[in-house]
């Protein structure tokens, strides 16, 4: 249930995020959720294998490769998801950064007391 929740989370995220970013366009809330299940999936299998292969770079600028690394996952969601498109890298990089930050303030309403 709260993967659910999650996803729905990070759809209503992409949503906010190409109203406010100008190179960025959805075509609808079924096109944001399944770019949120898309980045999801690419997060689970290509990220880690994208941070092997780049661990020396990501080691020597201290950890900001992850930035990049994090944009190239957009970028490979814009190819997979018709409907969903952005303009650059720069788009990409600055999407990525505001996503994280939205997707950590939206998750934290899913955190239970203990």
């Amino acid at each position: 249930m709260k993967t659910f929740l999650k996803l729905i989370l990070t759809a209503l995220a992409v949503i906010v995020l190409a109203n406010l970013l100008p190179g960025v366009t959805v075509d609808g809330y079924g096109t944001a959720l399944i770019v949120a299940v898309v980045i999801a999936i690419l997060n689970m299998f290509v990220r880690p294998l994208l941070i092997f292969f780049t661990l020396p770079a990501t080691i020597v600028t201290l950890g900001l490769f992850l930035f990049v690394i994090n944009a190239a996952i957009i970028l490979l969601a814009d190819n997979l998801v018709s409907g969903f498109a952005v303009s650059g890298f720069l788009v990409a990089l600055i999407f990525s950064i505001l996503l994280s930050v939205f997707r950590s303030a939206l998750f934290s309403l899913l955190k239970e007391d203990k």
